[in-house]
């Protein structure tokens, strides 16, 4: 008697789903940094446009605006000069200091997250 035994390769085709991943302790501190500095970020990038395009300040969400990002720019007010335009019926502002503001806390995000990576003696990859 002789026995044949056929035995299947596994190729390239075959799908395997892989098994999840839980991100680790720094990971969470480094997308919670993400998180705040991004939304800080896309707050200054409202600020910025709407004094660019002349916002009106009887808005409520323009106040709101305004009065959350108020603080995050006073350390870099009086670096550069404001721009001011006027129109018929509102005023375009440009604001140097936001454009730094955004600029520096994005930088400083990133360098928190490296020195998260740092301390924890995560492997550095390129991103």
């Amino acid at each position: 008697m002789k026995e044949t035994i056929t035995t299947r390769e596994r190729t390239n085709t075959d799908k395997v789903a892989p098994a999840p991943r839980e991100a680790t302790g720094s990971q969470t501190i480094e997308y919670v940094v993400y998180f705040l500095f991004g939304i800080l970020d896309i707050f200054l990038g409202f600020r910025l446009l709407l004094k660019l395009m002349g916002a009106s300040t009887s808005s409520g969400f323009v106040n709101a605006v305004y009065g959350f990002t108020r603080g995050f720019i006073l350390p870099f007010e009086g670096i550069f000069r404001t721009g001011r335009t006027g129109g018929i019926e509102t005023a375009a502002v440009f604001e140097p200091a936001t454009l730094i503001a955004l600029i520096v806390y994005g930088a400083a995000a990133w360098g928190i997250v490296q020195l998260v990576r740092i301390v924890s003696g995560q492997r550095q990859e390129s991103d």
